[in-house]
């Protein structure tokens, strides 16, 4: 009489939920990363298509802020910055992962847009991005709110 067994033994079956814990283990943080990089790469998008706007905003008013109660561009208390076409990124969806603003510019002729993570969100401690009106971009890659870490 043959006495075989068919199927797989206990220890089998362990080996391979053990192989496959590792496989996640080095899969799902890789994963979140590539994650975490997309959401960067859209709130990069959404900078540089703030900057295009605020060029035609240029094109339309020879400055990058509202023209005061004078008429003219300059440094006076009653010029203000134009208000953004959409302040958070992604623009569509109800998650939102960056904060989009127009930083307060001392003249007339600068400006800089600055991405910064939402607190508590899943891009916090990623670091803040940002582009002046000379197309430099930075990313405070490390976090710790210094400028000119590295460009995006």
């Amino acid at each position: 009489m043959n006495n075989y067994r068919k199927g797989f033994t206990l220890i089998e079956l362990l080996i391979a939920l053990i192989v496959l814990a590792i496989l996640a283990g080095i899969a799902y943080p890789s994963y979140l990363e590539q994650v975490k990089k997309s959401r960067r790469g859209d709130a990069q998008a959404a900078l540089l298509e703030l900057s295009q706007f605020m060029e035609k905003f240029y094109t339309a008013n020879s400055c990058y802020q509202n023209r005061g109660a004078d008429g003219l561009c300059s440094t006076a208390a009653d010029n203000t910055l134009p208000a953004l076409p959409f302040t958070q990124s992604p623009k569509q969806g109800a998650t939102k992962y960056y904060n989009l603003t127009l930083q307060a510019s001392t003249i007339a002729t600068r400006y800089t847009l600055r991405a910064t993570p939402i607190a508590g969100g899943a891009q916090d401690g990623d670091g803040w991005l940002e582009i002046t009106n000379t197309g430099l971009k930075r990313w405070d890659e490390d976090n710790d709110g210094s400028t000119g870490e590295s460009s995006w």
